[in-house]
C-alpha cells in the first residue's frame, strides 16, 4: 500500500530552475569562471556537491568551492527567490495528498539556507513539518542520500513510496533507493529524458486533474492497480 510522498521543489512545485541556474552563472562570472546559463541548465537538479565539480573542477569542500557556493545563495536569495512563483495548483496538489492519508516528506538537492525561502514561496510551509535536504546527507542527488534520509524520517520502506519530481536526477537517485518516481516536465525536461518515471504529467495542475486516475488514487489502490 502506498503510504508516503517524497516531495521535490524546484521545478516540481516551485518555478525556479531558471533561477538557480542564472544565481550560478552569475556567481560563477564573478570568480572569473566563463560558463553560461545553458551549461548550468542541465545541472540543475544536482546539489552543489555534484554541480560545482563538474562545472568548474572546484570541490565544493575546498574554500574556493564554499565561497562560490555561499555567494551563490546570495544572489538567488536576493536578486530571484523573493519573484518566484509556485506552478499552478502547487497547494492544492499538496492538500490533495494529505486528504488522501498522505505522509509528505520534502527530498530537496537544495540546503537548509534556501528550504525554508522555498516553501514559502510555494506557499506550503503551513502544510510541510519534515524535510530533507542536502546538508541531510552526505551526497546530493542523483545519489540515493537525500531519498534515503527522507525514508527514514517517514518511516516508510521503499515499496510503500513515490518520489515526485522533474529531473532525471530525482528519478535517479529514486531508483538507487528502490522507491519509484511520477515525473513532471514542468522542470524543463523532455518527456523521453524522463522514461524511466512510472507516470509522467505537464505540471502540477495537470495531475491534481488526473489525481483519481493516478497512482495516488485511493481508488485505484483498492482494486490494486497501481498503474506500473
Amino acid at each position: 500500500m502506498l503510504t508516503t510522498i517524497l516531495l521535490d521543489l524546484d521545478g516540481t512545485l516551485l518555478d525556479s530552475n531558471d533561477a538557480h541556474a542564472s544565481s550560478w552563472a552569475e556567481a560563477l562570472h564573478e570568480f572569473d569562471y566563463d560558463i553560461d546559463f545553458q551549461q548550468v541548465r542541465r545541472l540543475i537538479g544536482m546539489g552543489t556537491d555534484h554541480l560545482l565539480p563538474k562545472l568548474t573542477g572546484v570541490s565544493s569542500e575546498s574554500s574556493r568551492g564554499e565561497h562560490i557556493a555561499h555567494r551563490r545563495g546570495e544572489i538567488f536569495k536576493e536578486k530571484y527567490l523573493p519573484y518566484l512563483k509556485p506552478f499552478p495548483f502547487a497547494r492544492e496538489l499538496v492538500e490533495r495528498m494529505i486528504l488522501s492519508g498522505y505522509k509528505l516528506v520534502v527530498a530537496t538537492s537544495a540546503g537548509k539556507e534556501d528550504l525554508d525561502g522555498l516553501l514559502k514561496q510555494i506557499g506550503i510551509d503551513d502544510l510541510i513539518n519534515c524535510a530533507t535536504s542536502a546538508d541531510d546527507a552526505e551526497s546530493s542527488k542523483p545519489s540515493p542520500d537525500i531519498v534515503i534520509e527522507a525514508l527514514k524520517k517517514a518511516k516508510a520502506s521503499p515499496q510503500e513510496s513515490i518520489m515526485l519530481g522533474d529531473t532525471p536526477y530525482d528519478i535517479k537517485a529514486a531508483q538507487r533507493a528502490g522507491v519509484r518516481t511520477v515525473a513532471l516536465t514542468s522542470g524543463g525536461w523532455k518527456e523521453e529524458e524522463l522514461k524511466d518515471a512510472i507516470a509522467i504529467y505537464k505540471n502540477t495542475q495537470d495531475l491534481l486533474n488526473n489525481f483519481d486516475k493516478s497512482i495516488f488514487s485511493r481508488d485505484r489502490e483498492v482494486t490494486g492497480s497501481l498503474g506500473f
